[in-house]
């Protein structure tokens, strides 16, 4: 993903809290021992935010808590695979990204919800909470995994022009929320919509069996996915990461360039502690 953002001209930050300390912008021996499995890191959304604070400890940020975080240090463009939303019956469990969103003001690029929720209701959620859903260079709402998902979009863009023209009108009106934008996961590796619904059927079943719940629920599906699929689900995923953060990069560079709106972005050595 930093390769990709790097390719567009733009600069990387990856976000997280590192021993109590709100980040953007880790350093190589940070990264490096966030990634380490071993490694003690905690799952953190918004809401825990100030606990790691306080506790000093490292958390490793969802969608709700990196949005949060970038949109307070004034990063206009955040990159991801895909965000949280309404999980699908009997579990009724919202994603707290869809409030988050709904408050932040900046652009997200992802390949729209992850395929083990329900597509239609998390579109209809972010609809009702006033967040504007844009496909790039598609019409149609992409499921993470699969480019189908028959869930048709009102809006669409073309160029990282018109995304960049789209937010500074939506800033300029002072509108809270963020603006997603939606692209589907490579052609040459996306699955089609029946291996993802097969796989995501079977993802349930074990669910029911484990009884998984809370914050472990969508790690467990994910995993459960890439075993149905035998591990093209990752694939995927890698992919779909590497190309919106290219796009992510490209929105970037047109808004900075532009200079109607802050620059976007800053790397490790600019690094801002935003707890301080």
């Amino acid at each position: 993903m930093t390769q990709g953002v790097e390719a567009a001209g733009a600069v990387p930050a990856i976000i997280a809290v590192v021993g109590g300390v709100a980040t953007a912008g880790l350093e190589p021996e940070e990264l490096e021992r966030f990634l380490d499995l071993s490694s003690p890191i905690a799952k953190l959304s918004a809401r825990d935010i100030a606990w790691a604070v306080a506790r000093q400890v490292d958390g490793a940020t969802t969608v709700a808590a990196s949005v949060f975080l970038a949109a307070r240090a004034g990063i206009q463009v955040f990159a991801t695979g895909g965000i949280g939303g309404v999980h699908r019956a009997p579990a009724f469990d919202e994603s707290a990204d869809l409030a988050e969103l709904a408050r932040s003001p900046i652009v997200v690029v992802c390949a729209g919800a992850k395929s083990i929720l329900d597509l239609r209701a998390t579109h209809e959620r972010l609809e009702t909470l006033g967040v504007l859903v844009v496909g790039y260079r598609t019409s149609e709402l992409p499921g993470f995994f699969t480019a189908e998902t028959g869930i048709s979009l009102a809006t669409r863009v073309d160029s990282p022009e018109e995304v960049a023209q789209l937010f500074r009108a939506q800033r300029a009106l002072d509108r809270p929320g963020a603006l997603i934008v939606v692209q589907p996961p490579p052609r040459e590796v996306a699955l089609s919509r029946e291996e993802v619904e097969a796989a995501v059927t079977s993802a349930e079943s074990r669910w029911r069996e484990d009884a998984v719940g809370g914050g472990q629920l969508t790690p467990f599906l994910l995993d459960a996915v890439r075993e149905a699929t035998g591990g093209r689900s990752l694939t995927v995923n890698l992919a779909l990461l590497e190309s919106n953060a290219s796009l992510a990069g490209e929105i970037a560079s047109r808004l900075a360039s532009e200079g109607r709106v802050p620059e976007a972005g800053f790397g490790a050595s600019e690094r801002r502690r935003l707890s301080e």
